[in-house]
């Protein structure tokens, strides 16, 4: 390049400047000490750095093994759960068995008190005229029997009007008596 050092260049006829010594890490290239200085300030630092560095990895180790043992308890008190609920759900099926057998056996007696209650709301339903008709079987036997008057009328109490009283035996059923009003229910 035809550049001379302090000087002129040459092919130019230019003069210029000796360029400074150059500088690494703020010191003076040829000062010994100065790299040396620099040099132990930054081991310094290097091991501070690595101190740190083991401070924390000792810190994230900790709390690693701190955060896997709240993880394992978790899951152990997870497992717990676990079995706890498959403990109410065997009780709970186990109550359901036996509700659904309650209810199979209430239908089943539901279905055999069926008839009754049909024939109990049919009575019911008859009991009005049923008194009504008691009434006036009551009524009949207050006023008593006819008295004997005419033995040809038919009302006198005459052989053409007989009844047989329900309050004979079997045996009487030949020989039947004059109507008499009573309530045999």
């Amino acid at each position: 390049m035809g550049r001379a050092v302090g000087g002129q260049d040459r092919a130019q006829g230019r003069s210029f400047k000796v360029p400074e010594p150059v500088r690494v890490f703020g010191f003076e290239e040829g000062t010994t000490q100065s790299a040396a200085a620099y040099r132990a300030e930054l081991e310094a630092r290097l091991d501070a750095a690595e101190r740190t560095v083991r401070i924390q990895a000792e810190r994230l180790a900790h709390q690693d093994q701190q955060l896997r043992a709240a993880l394992d308890e978790l899951g152990r008190a997870k497992d717990r759960e676990i079995a706890t609920l498959q403990e109410q759900l065997l009780t709970s099926e186990a109550t359901v068995h036996s509700l659904q057998a309650a209810v199979h056996q209430k239908d089943k007696l539901i279905r055999q008190l069926q008839p009754r209650a049909e024939l109990l709301q049919d009575i019911c339903r008859r009991r009005p005229p049923l008194a009504g008709l008691l009434a006036a079987l009551a009524e009949a036997e207050r006023l008593g029997p006819l008295p004997a008057s005419d033995a040809g009328h038919p009302l006198s109490g005459g052989p053409s009007l007989l009844l047989a009283n329900s309050i004979g035996e079997e045996g009487d059923r030949d020989q039947l008596q004059p109507a008499v009003f009573g309530t045999t229910v």
